[in-house]
């Protein structure tokens, strides 16, 4: 979220000395992120002890605090773990939001900042060890697996039509219609592929693991002392390992290197594995099928977000723009068997 929400400081401040016992004394919004129901602040206490806050409003799953602590009690050192309030819980309430508290990290994403050849070896090791990790039986019950969904390619398929006849006076809501106009053909295309991948992997059994789900590099924080974190658990998932390895040469953000170069030195950390070649090319178009969904909510659903909304408009557009996700996801599908590409 990039413009603050209305919510006044001091009840934010009083959530967190009633539940957590930290005494404020100073709170700075932060406009980071791209995701309209995510506020994040940065509170500082007379000792000068500074802490990361994180406001979730909308459905919350409790999985987004409870796996970054199993990771960390499972000794993954790039994991910043959420800190449990006075009664041990991981998140408080507070009206609308659920509220999470988490020691404040001075750095930079890997969307501000290029990775190192250092920082993506250690990427790698680090998403091995979360790859690896042992999940218990029962939050292994309680999260999230995939099932090939159709649920998204659905929803492209209904903003297509609603943009046909539908005027829209908000200029930002009307030049995104304008815009997947003029996108009409590739973007059909791009769900079609998503679809028919999706029906392949349905036949197929390929190994669940816990996955992030949405580890590009701007999930990544460098630290000022050049230490990496893996950070937003919105999301993880019981999946096929290719969930996340997708991200690794798949276009999102500018990382200082080629893709060719991301995966070399991703895998001197994450070690040989063999892909599988299907899943990789299904994650990367799915992906982009669900980012025009989420912004279309955004931007043609409603007319809120202030500067969010051009930022959310810049970022669907730039996907279609060379070397971007689309492009890659294109060059995943040749890696296929002919009979497996789309005609």
């Amino acid at each position: 979220m990039l413009e603050k929400p209305d919510l006044p400081d001091s009840k934010i401040i009083e959530c967190l000395q009633a539940n957590y016992g930290v005494i404020v004394g100073l709170i700075t919004f932060l406009p980071l992120g791209a995701d309209r129901d995510t506020a994040v602040y940065r509170a500082v206490t007379e000792s000068a002890e500074s802490y990361f806050v994180k406001l979730r409003s909308g459905l919350f799953d409790d999985m987004t605090v409870a796996i970054p602590k199993l990771l960390h009690d499972q000794g993954v050192e790039q994991i910043i773990p959420p800190l449990p309030t006075r009664s041990g819980a991981l998140f408080a309430n507070m009206d609308r939001f659920r509220m999470m508290l988490y020691r404040f990290v001075e750095g930079h994403s890997g969307f501000e900042v290029a990775l190192s050849d250092r920082h993506w070896v250690e990427f790698g090791r680090a998403l091995k060890a979360v790859h690896t990790a042992v999940i218990p039986a029962d939050i292994k019950q309680r999260l999230h697996k995939e099932t090939y969904t159709a649920r998204w390619r659905e929803r492209v398929r209904e903003f297509q039509r609603q943009i046909e006849d539908t005027p829209f006076a908000d200029p930002v809501a009307a030049e995104l219609a304008a815009f997947l106009k003029a996108k009409a053909h590739e973007v059909s295309d791009l769900v079609q592929r998503a679809e028919r991948l999706a029906a392949v992997l349905q036949t197929r059994s390929l190994p669940f693991i816990l996955c992030h789900s949405d580890i590009h590099v701007g999930n990544l924080l460098i630290e000022a002392n050049d230490r990496l974190y893996i950070v937003d658990w919105d999301n993880p998932i019981l999946a096929p390992k290719e969930r996340d390895l997708m991200f690794v040469g798949g276009g999102v953000g500018v990382s200082g290197q080629t893709a060719e170069q991301e995966e070399l030195l991703f895998y001197q950390g994450y070690g040989p594995t063999r892909i599988n070649l299907i899943a990789l090319a299904y994650y990367r178009y799915e992906r982009i099928v669900q980012d025009i969904v989420a912004y279309c909510e955004q931007l043609l659903l409603t007319d809120e977000g202030g500067q969010d909304r051009q930022e959310g408009l810049e970022q669907l557009m730039s996907q279609f723009d060379s070397y971007g996700v689309i492009e890659m996801a294109y060059r995943s599908e040749k890696n296929l068997p002919q009979e497996l590409q789309s005609k």
